[in-house]
C-alpha cells in the first residue's frame, strides 16, 4: 500500500474519531468497559489504570486509540522533557506532564487537524501549562537535535510507511542517554496477505506492524542501544478476523 494512501487514510480516520469525541459521541475505545468487538478495535481497550483516568479529561480518554500505555513503560522523572509521537487526543502527553512536574516539559506532535484542536481543548481543561501541542509528522519532528529526554508513542509508528525514517528522526532529537519507550504492535510469525493490505488494519495499526527482529533491527539501525521488546498483550490472527468481519469487510 503506497505511504500517501496510508498516511491520507489515517489522518481522515482519526480526524473522524476527533469529531465524534466533540460531538458527543465517544469512540469508545479509551472506556475500561469498552470491550465489544464492534465498537472498536480490542487493541485499543481497557489500557490505562483506574488511578490514571482521573488525571485527564473524560474527552482526552473517549479519543485514545493507542494500544498500550507508555506512560507506565517510561519511568519519567521530574523535570524531563518528553515527546509524544501521534499525540491524537492528548492523553498520554497530559499524564507525561503531572510526571514530570512545573519543571519539565511535555510535547505532543500530530498532523490530524481534529486531534490538535481536540487536544488543545483538553490541555485547557487540565489546566496544566507545560504541555505544547505541535502540528507535524512523525518522520520530520519540528524540534531540534538533542532537545527531547523521553520519546513515548502510542501505537503510531505502525501508521507510518517510513518506519527507518521516524526511529532516525526519534534518535536525533534525544539528547544523549535519552529514552525511548513506546508501545507498539509487533508481529510474531505471518501476517495473512489479507490482512496486512487492509486500510482498516492500518489505521488500527495492525497491518503495519513489523516483527519482533525487524524492528529491533531497525532501532539499533538508527543508533539506539540496550534495545528491547517487553510483551503487554496478545493477540491471534482471528481477532483481527473478527475486527475485520465486523465492520462487513472480507477475509
Amino acid at each position: 500500500m503506497k505511504e500517501s494512501t496510508i498516511k491520507d487514510e489515517v489522518r481522515k480516520k482519526y480526524g473522524e474519531a476527533a469529531s465524534r469525541v466533540n460531538s458527543g459521541d465517544a469512540t469508545c475505545c479509551g472506556s475500561r468497559s469498552a470491550d465489544s468487538i464492534d465498537c472498536c478495535d480490542p487493541i485499543t481497550s481497557n489500557l490505562y489504570e483506574e488511578n490514571q483516568l482521573g488525571e485527564v479529561p473524560d474527552t482526552a480518554l473517549k479519543a485514545s486509540l493507542g494500544c498500550g500505555n507508555p506512560t507506565a513503560l517510561a519511568e519519567l522523572e521530574p523535570g524531563e522533557v518528553v515527546l509524544d509521537l501521534g499525540s491524537g487526543g492528548g492523553i498520554d502527553v497530559l499524564l507525561s506532564a503531572r510526571r514530570v512536574g512545573p519543571d519539565g516539559k511535555a510535547y505532543g506532535l500530530d498532523m490530524t487537524d481534529e486531534m490538535l484542536a481536540l487536544a488543545e481543548e483538553n490541555k485547557a481543561k487540565s489546566g496544566l501549562t507545560n504541555v505544547e501541542f505541535l502540528k507535524g509528522e512523525i518522520e520530520k519532528i519540528p524540534l531540534p537535535d538533542n532537545s527531547i529526554d523521553v520519546i513515548i508513542s502510542n501505537c503510531v509508528i505502525n501508521l507510518s510507511g517510513d518506519k527507518d525514517e521516524v526511529f532516525a528522526e526519534a534518535f536525533r532529537v534525544l539528547k544523549p542517554g535519552g529514552r525511548f519507550a513506546v508501545s507498539d504492535v509487533v508481529v510474531r510469525g505471518e501476517v495473512p496477505a489479507e490482512i496486512r493490505k487492509s486500510v482498516e488494519l492500518w489505521v488500527g495499526c495492525v497491518a503495519g506492524a513489523l516483527s519482533y527482529d525487524d524492528y529491533l533491527s531497525k532501532l539499533t539501525a538508527a543508533g539506539f542501544i540496550q534495545t528491547e521488546i517487553e510483551i503487554t498483550r496478545a493477540y491471534r490472527v482471528d481477532d483481527a478476523r473478527s475486527f475485520l468481519s465486523a465492520r462487513g469487510a472480507r477475509c
